[in-house]
């Protein structure tokens, strides 16, 4: 959440005030951040700051408030690393620090960034057509244009290989039908990636996947909000219907010829996620120690009591293993050295890492740790959605465990 924990009910204090900030990296893990890098990470704590106001009340009232996210995109800072001419090139510990710093703020703002940079733009940097680009890339980049993409269905989550949305050829058109499900910024108004599979019996791509560029006001295309969410609440996803949605035929991404290419995409915002549970482990443990500083109950504050020094010593030795996870990541990514499984480890430790922390602070701010305008109720909540998206921890542990064994145990 944007706005962290204070030690006084009803009062609340910006993120970037709470005491403690400098005792979160006990390792110096980002102490020599080199000076581009470090103007990406500060942008984005100006940009939290910013709208921190206004993500607490929309999260509060279930609302998705656009222009943040649009204002995200004027500050470039939804490129994620993506490795483009027309973008520009942030580093891969400066885009994680920059995806850490954002979802520290709120854990919407960081799925934002993972929606509209990480899966959106990056699809259409990796396998658009030159036309495509020229249209599309720089309208998603500084955020003029909301972009989602839609793979996951209603009954397709992590075998979303078995999608079941199809594309046929129909004159100089291809048709889509189908449904999909939980899709960041499907019903924003902007533009959608589809993942369909090919349904022409007579063409040599039949049962292929392809990728399909949409834009959401074609007739037949409906985004409903999913309402109900006790996660991520100030980012709206939707539920798509496809009901003939007919499309040019150059509205297929050429560079996607099979689901490996959603799994490269997917791959890619993997490493994401982990540096994203490290910004709201980082939010939860800092309001914790903040707590404990100013609380005081028995004639003296929480911090003084053992059972509490324990706690916070196993929440930094989490906390502190997820930055080390974090920043050896963006090194073996900045030498090309990167595998796809070594993402889904930092995924699966740090958002289970993430579920721990924020737990433990909630449980030391007491009663207060419910309150929204102390931060750590939110955090825990929005962790649960990370912990989830971009692969559950069962398919993590699979991933991982093919690579480890070499043999496989998915179905």
């Amino acid at each position: 959440m944007s706005i962290e924990a204070s030690p006084f009910p009803g009062e609340r204090v910006s993120s970037y005030d709470v005491t403690g900030r400098q005792d979160s990296d006990y390792y110096a893990v980002f102490t020599d951040i080199p000076a581009a890098d470090r103007e990406a990470w500060d942008r984005a704590k100006a940009y939290v700051d910013e709208v921190a106001p206004q993500m607490a009340e929309a999260w509060d009232r279930a609302e998705y408030p656009l222009d943040a996210a649009r204002r995200m995109g004027e500050l470039d800072l939804v490129v994620d690393g993506i490795d483009h001419p027309s973008l520009t090139r942030l580093s891969p510990l400066a885009a994680g620090l920059v995806n850490m710093e954002i979802s520290r703020g709120d854990g919407s703002l960081g799925t934002i960034l993972a929606v509209q940079g990480g899966l959106a733009l990056r699809t259409l940097a990796l396998f658009g057509s030159p036309a495509q680009q020229e249209r599309w890339l720089t309208a998603l980049a500084d955020g003029s244009v909301l972009g989602s993409f839609a793979l996951t269905e209603p009954d397709h989550g992590s075998d979303s290989v078995s999608l079941e949305t199809t594309a046929r050829r129909d004159g100089d058109s291809w048709v889509l039908r189908g449904t999909k499900k939980w899709i960041g910024n499907g019903a924003s108004g902007g533009i959608t990636f589809v993942w369909a599979r090919v349904d022409d019996e007579s063409a040599a791509e039949h049962g292929a996947v392809r990728c399909f560029l949409v834009e959401q006001d074609t007739p037949g295309y409906t985004g409903t909000v999913i309402r109900g969410k006790a996660s991520l609440r100030a980012i709206h996803q939707a539920h798509i219907r496809l009901d003939d949605v007919r499309v040019p035929l150059d509205a297929v991404l050429p560079g996607t010829t099979s689901f490996k290419d959603a799994s490269t995409v997917l791959y890619a915002t993997r490493s994401g996620v982990a540096w994203s549970a490290l910004g709201h482990a980082t939010a939860c443990y800092e309001a914790a120690l903040a707590y404990a500083k100013e609380r005081v109950q028995f004639g003296k504050p929480l911090a003084k009591f053992q059972m509490v020094q324990e706690r916070l010593t196993h929440m930094l030795e989490d906390l502190t293993a997820m930055q080390l996870y974090c920043r050896r990541m963006a090194d073996l990514e900045q030498a090309g050295q990167l595998r796809p499984t070594q993402a889904s480890l930092a995924k699966f430790h740090n958002t289970r890492a993430a579920r721990r922390i924020a737990a433990t602070a909630r449980d030391l701010l007491g009663g207060n740790g419910i309150l929204l305008e102390n931060g750590v109720m939110q955090h825990l909540a929005d962790i649960e959605a990370i912990h989830t998206y971009e692969g559950t921890e069962s398919v993590q542990a699979l991933l991982l465990g093919r690579d480890i064994t070499g043999m496989s145990a998915f179905a």
